[in-house]
């Protein structure tokens, strides 16, 4: 609880679809915070974009003087080494803007709980600060249909991110619940209604 307002996570695989859960859990009163929005506002940042251009240089910028984040994602996501230094620098500026959203929130009395939609929930050490987790569930081969259309992605790619996580069986394993994305948007609103439900009634303790 923050604020005695519930944190709920995010977590499942890449084109699952938390990005609508979570706008589902908007409509319900809850503030999403995007750690992928938050890292974009990172990038932005001077003294970032002059370390990133010391570790690697102009290759990652487009001409426009704009970082390129496939570029960056290439040299992250091919090097485990290079992820965790890039995790190291975005990291601690990223929780600070998510406790700055939370605290400027928190006495907000439309605003009931927060929604942590985080890739690394797990990996960052965050699903232990929330007082539940939502798995969202979708077969491999709607993720991989959905990230071919939204993002341009080879069935290579999705593999090749996702192994950068923890597997998926056990990001399931440890959430408290499932929220399965795979029919229509009507049932994954009754799905988190229900949800929402029982998390206020157990205070977010599933048992």
């Amino acid at each position: 609880m923050y604020h005695n307002k519930p944190i709920i996570g995010l977590a499942g695989g890449i084109g699952s679809g938390k990005s609508f859960v979570a706008r589902v859990l908007a409509e319900q009163g809850y503030m999403v915070i995007d750690s992928d929005r938050q890292v974009s506002e990172a990038y932005r940042r001077a003294d970032v974009r002059r370390t990133l251009r010391k570790w690697w240089g102009k290759e990652i910028f487009r001409p426009d003087g704009q970082l390129d984040r496939a570029a960056i994602a290439k040299k992250a996501f091919g090097d485990p080494d290079q992820r965790k230094r890039l995790e190291k620098l975005l990291h601690p500026l990223v929780a600070r803007m998510r406790q700055r959203v939370m605290r400027q929130a928190a006495r907000e009395s439309q605003v009931l709980g927060f929604v942590w939609d985080a890739p690394l929930l797990f990996e960052a050490s965050l699903a232990r600060q929330c007082d539940a987790v939502l798995f969202v569930h979708a077969p491999r081969r709607l993720r991989l249909k959905r990230v071919r259309q939204e993002r341009g992605w080879t069935a290579a790619e999705l593999d090749r991110r996702e192994k950068s996580q923890l597997p998926l069986d056990k990001k399931r394993k440890m959430s408290d619940y499932i929220v399965r994305n795979t029919a229509g948007a009507d049932q994954v609103r009754r799905q988190v209604r229900d949800l929402l439900s029982r998390i206020r009634t157990s205070g977010g303790d599933p048992a």
